[in-house]
């Protein structure tokens, strides 16, 4: 098994370079690059840091903009959310980024059409891909809101049905369920290599309110439940994340990770 850290968040584009500098001297190998407002990086720059990114080991990663929705009823706002998650995949793919993460909806009014409205949202997103002839992933993360779309079961079908990637997000799971049973997580995902967001959380009857720093005692949990057969690469989201990723990696060293 292997298991890598990095925070979820890059910062602007003119020191890019010097954070992912800052990352590798702490020993984390992983960055996911936070789009959630806009994809703010450029052609040019994206070619130029993931050069960096490459030569120091770190796996980058996207996280979409929050402002999608494949289960909106209407048209142009799943149009533009295709073409958010794939304007991602566009500066990924020159950024040598392995996977975008995105929200893939809410239940809205359509609860019982919005499993098929993603399902072929996604399936169209695969094929505009597959024409320009990417290798990028795309990846539905599992949300902590129970009116959300996102359950785990959701997820592991979408991933089944439609052959894209996934993003195992533990602390929306212990909001949306109030528990997380590992070894359904481990059922429901049997590919060899994990994409996973993991933070401390605050939650309550409707699930995530928000993100917290991360506890040694959650750290420990999570590491000592993961399968030993996989590659994972976690990414924090907490309003620590660097600290965080620090201290997560090095609890994984403690328990005998490599």
């Amino acid at each position: 098994m292997t298991i890598t850290f990095g925070p979820a968040g890059l910062g602007p584009v003119k020191t890019a370079e010097e954070v992912l500098e800052k990352y590798h001297k702490l020993g984390l190998k992983a960055c996911e690059i936070a789009f959630t407002y806009s994809v703010y990086i450029k052609a040019g720059d994206a070619e130029r840091i993931g050069k960096k990114a490459k030569e120091l080991g770190i796996e980058l990663s996207i996280h979409a903009p929050y402002f999608v929705n494949l289960n909106s009823s209407e048209k142009i706002k799943r149009e533009a959310t295709k073409k958010r998650i794939l304007d991602c995949c566009s500066i990924g793919e020159l950024l040598g980024v392995k996977v975008v993460v995105f929200h893939p909806g809410y239940y809205g009014d359509n609860k019982e059409g919005a499993y098929s409205n993603i399902k072929k949202g996604i399936l169209e997103i695969l094929e505009e891909i597959k024409k320009k002839g990417w290798k990028i992933k795309i990846a539905p993360e599992t949300m902590g809101k129970v009116n959300v779309f996102g359950s785990v079961e959701e997820i592991s079908s979408l991933v089944k049905d439609t052959g894209c990637a996934f993003c195992i997000d533990f602390a929306h799971i212990l909001a949306r369920d109030k528990k997380v049973d590992y070894e359904k997580v481990k059922r429901l995902f049997p590919q060899e290599e994990w994409h996973v967001h993991f933070s401390g959380i605050v939650y309550g009857e409707k699930g995530e309110k928000n993100h917290k720093t991360t506890e040694k005692k959650e750290w420990e949990e999570l590491l000592k439940n993961l399968p030993k057969n996989k590659k994972i690469r976690i990414i924090n989201e907490s309003p620590t994340l660097v600290e965080d990723s620090v201290e997560g990696l090095g609890i994984a060293k403690k328990l005998g990770f490599s």
